[in-house]
């Protein structure tokens, strides 16, 4: 009787090296891409994966979510972008920034922000690193990343734990009724441009007096 394992193929260990090879030259091509020419932290650096359901903002609403975190947050106040990547690299462009940010991200390649990248998964929406003190952030902006009540359900967890009370969310218009009885908040005036069209309409969504309206 022949082996079973006879009929899987096998990956020669040539072809494995050059398999490594590969993703390894595509690794340092993201981060060449990174560090160079524009700013590690101009939006787009990293660039978008569908996959993650990872959208970016255009740089007029990304500039426009940076400048309202900043005005919420107040002088040397501290900032959470939760899944909203493009908002953090418009605030990290920002010379002399007096305030704080930190990004909770699924995608690890945000990691090349170093010490102020956590990784988030949503589905464990409490599993934080011990120096992410409850109630430590003045303004939490958060952009889930899947229009669905579970995703925003467990999201709202850690947006609750995380905040002093002020809260920054950026989901589609027909996420409006869970939003308020999630978070307690109302829909701006305000509409979220991505860099691509999306089929689903954006809002914004806070609760407190903002000036997205």
């Amino acid at each position: 009787k022949m082996d079973d394992d006879d009929d899987v193929p096998q990956l020669s260990s040539q072809a494995l090296a050059a398999l490594q090879e590969f993703y390894l030259e595509q690794e340092q091509r993201e981060g060449a891409k990174t560090s160079q020419g524009s700013s590690q932290y101009s939006v787009g650096s990293i660039e978008e994966n569908w996959q993650l359901s990872q959208f970016w903002y255009s740089e007029e609403t990304a500039s426009c979510l940076a400048d309202e975190a900043i005005a919420a947050a107040g002088k040397d106040g501290k900032i959470a972008c939760i899944s909203a990547p493009s908002v953090y690299q418009k605030l990290k462009e920002r010379e002399g920034l007096a305030v704080s940010v930190c990004i909770l991200e699924y995608d690890r390649r945000f990691s090349v922000y170093g010490e102020e990248f956590v990784f988030y998964d949503y589905n464990s929406p409490l599993s934080l690193p011990e120096n992410l003190l409850p109630h430590s952030f003045d303004i939490v902006v958060a952009d889930p990343p899947y229009l669905s009540e579970e995703c925003l359900k467990k999201t709202a967890e850690t947006i609750k734990y995380l905040t002093k009370g002020k809260i920054l969310l950026c989901t589609g218009a027909v996420m409006e009724e869970q939003a308020a009885k999630h978070l307690g908040v109302k829909m701006c005036k305000f509409i979220p441009r991505h860099s691509r069209n999306l089929a689903n309409e954006f809002r914004c969504y806070v609760n407190y007096v903002s000036g997205l309206d």
